[in-house]
């Protein structure tokens, strides 16, 4: 109820204020973990990237270390990129951590993403 004057009674002055303090920490955690979730995507498809960029390059005839060393430009930091060559076709797996947000979120565990792609083996032109 307010006063005639348009003004809230005393007893409830303050009382956005107070709400405002007790929801602000939860709008911070909220906003941190959609941040890091975006993180998480793009190392996502980074991955992805470098799982394909590498099962290409090693399908076209380039050599497995120049193909893993590209690969390892587009991967998250810190990945694992393992090809097997069977003869006609090229796989490639990758595999990278993201870590956890840090600071108060410190001890979340980080995520791991991974990828694969396969790329059927080019004829080599004579």
């Amino acid at each position: 109820m307010t006063q005639p004057d348009g003004q809230p009674p005393p007893e409830e002055r303050g009382a956005a204020t107070a709400e405002l303090v007790m929801v602000l920490p939860l709008l911070v955690a909220v906003t941190i973990g959609l941040v890091w979730l975006l993180a998480v995507g793009s190392a996502q498809v980074r991955a992805v990237d470098a799982a394909r960029e590498t099962a290409r390059a090693v399908a076209r005839g380039d050599a497995a270390g120049e193909a893993v060393a590209r690969g390892r430009q587009v991967a998250p930091p810190g990945s694992r990129i393992s090809v097997h060559d069977d003869g006609g076709q090229v796989t490639a797996v990758v595999v990278g951590q993201v870590a956890g947000p840090g600071g108060l979120f410190g001890r979340l565990p980080g995520v791991t993403v991974s990828a694969e792609a396969v790329a059927a083996t080019e004829e080599q032109a004579p």
